[in-house]
């Protein structure tokens, strides 16, 4: 099989031992919208596909049953419909009938996308899909792979469900944006060359969706292409974050409000905090929504370092949600900028240092590896606490736990040059690291590591005081 794909190394190597396996396979594929699922199965399986069906948003099942004739028409144009199938185990019936007159020495390929979509309320698809499976195709020489943006359907109906597609399926595929260095390699891919920091630039503000990155041209700089696609009227992303969220889930209502909330605080929120700000009440819909957003790659849950689990922190780190938070949504849907000025100010700097942040936690066992202790066991933390005893605050955003009995205390910096270790800086390193150590009581040693872009100046600061310097270069490298 060809491949034309960037990265989805390990992605593709699935899909392709599920071709020449000797079995029949069921493969779900989860990921947010615009990640690349249907490009992948496309581009891996290319003729390969003996049927495709993507899922109508807000259609009827009498629409969705409709768009399953014009699809069904072109892959079998000589196959005569007797009677407009009327239930989806009526199509699945004329589907399995259609494939079995195919006689093929290679495995059969059926796609379904979108599957949410596909599957409306009450209208009886996933019960179809279900006979569809056990009492046809898992006889067959086949590969069903199902497909689904919004994640938490896709584990509740598909992986978790408790009716005919329980324990069915035999592979699962989460596909999640390009890394750093998937991303430049997209770019190279497309004749853009612009140096890692530029990339790290557009990674900030649209993160590692294919789609998103697809907007960039070469011959612009970074900050040229985001305004192109972000502040332009008519840019790709200006007007996206709505319908990011409707695509996923039936009601974003109550998504939005703690994206939004999770937008107010760089360090994240807890549980209570997400309540008071958003407006929501505590109980199972919250639980629901917050794992759903987990699931969809809009944040992430924080354990506070030697915390209880109601403490933890929730961050939104999803890029492009947080740069249209800050930047776009502001503006309003008409009104114009200039990201090229706006970029020189201190606000979208400061806004940088934070993002730059989240990217760095996307990227731990890059991190890790760096440092040399990607055999190790870590949990990754952070640690916050108020004035007391004495002694001053601290907030480390970025604590790795190590299981031989070391801890890395990182320290981020986000520079368009190399970053100079000052007094004042040694002067709060000191303080966090005392703050830390009165009240974890550990006795672990503490490693001062320093996450920044290009480097750090070697001066008597940084001598005495830095253990690890990580650096773009590092975040860059393929784990392969």
């Amino acid at each position: 099989m060809k491949r034309a794909l960037i990265g989805r190394e390990k992605e593709i190597e699935t899909l392709e031992l599920s071709f020449d396996s000797n079995r029949p396979e069921l493969v779900a594929i989860i990921g947010r919208r615009r990640v690349g699922k249907t490009f992948l199965v496309k581009q891996t399986y290319q003729d390969y596909i003996d049927f495709e069906l993507t899922g109508l948003q807000h259609a009827s099942k009498a629409e969705q049953i409709q768009n399953f004739i014009f699809a069904f028409r072109n892959f079998f144009p000589d196959y005569e419909i007797e009677q407009k199938p009327g239930s989806w185990l009526e199509v699945f019936f004329l589907l399995s009938s259609a494939l079995k007159q195919k006689k093929k020495q290679e495995k059969l390929v059926v796609f379904l996308d979108e599957l949410p979509w596909l599957a409306s309320k009450r209208s009886g698809f996933i019960t179809a899909l279900g006979w569809f499976w056990n009492s046809w195709a898992t006889n067959q020489h086949i590969v069903l792979v199902i497909c689904g943006s919004a994640a938490s359907w896709m584990i509740e109906k598909v992986i978790n469900d408790r009716g005919g597609l329980h324990n069915r399926v035999t592979k699962r595929i989460f596909l999640g944006p390009f890394s750093l260095g998937e991303t430049e390699a997209f770019m190279q891919s497309k004749h853009v060359h612009l140096s890692r920091y530029q990339i790290t630039q557009l990674y900030l503000a649209m993160g590692g969706i294919p789609m998103y990155l697809d907007q960039v041209k070469p011959g612009l700089s970074a900050v040229q292409n985001i305004q192109e696609i972000c502040f332009h009227k008519d840019g790709y992303l200006r007007r996206e974050f709505d319908r990011l969220f409707s695509s996923l889930f039936d009601n974003a209502e109550n998504h939005l409000k703690i994206v939004r909330a999770l937008a107010t605080k760089k360090i994240g929120l807890t549980r209570k905090e997400i309540i008071a700000i958003a407006g929501l009440k505590n109980g199972g819909t919250l639980t629901t929504t917050l794992n759903e957003l987990n699931q969809s790659g809009f944040l992430e849950i924080y354990a506070g370092y030697g915390k209880k689990k109601q403490m933890s922190l929730y961050r939104l780190t999803d890029p492009y949600s947080l740069f249209y938070l800050t930047f776009l949504e502001p503006l309003g849907a008409n009104a114009k900028t200039d990201f090229t000025k706006l970029s020189d100010l201190q606000h979208y700097k400061s806004w940088s240092g934070y993002a730059f942040e989240n990217i760095c936690l996307m990227h731990i066992d890059q991190i890790k590896k760096a440092l040399g202790i990607s055999g190790i066991y870590t949990s990754v933390s952070s640690f916050v606490v108020k004035a007391q005893d004495n002694l001053a605050g601290a907030q480390i955003d970025l604590l790795i736990d190590r299981g031989d009995h070391s801890i890395n205390l990182c320290e981020i910096k986000y520079s368009n040059k190399d970053y100079e270790v000052t007094k004042k800086d040694v002067d709060n390193i000191e303080n966090k690291k005392r703050v830390f150590q009165h009240h974890t009581k550990t006795t672990k040693h503490i490693f001062t590591t320093i996450i920044t872009t290009f480097g750090v100046v070697k001066n008597k600061h940084k001598l005495n005081q830095i253990d690890q310097v990580v650096t773009l270069d590092d975040l860059f490298v393929s784990l392969g």
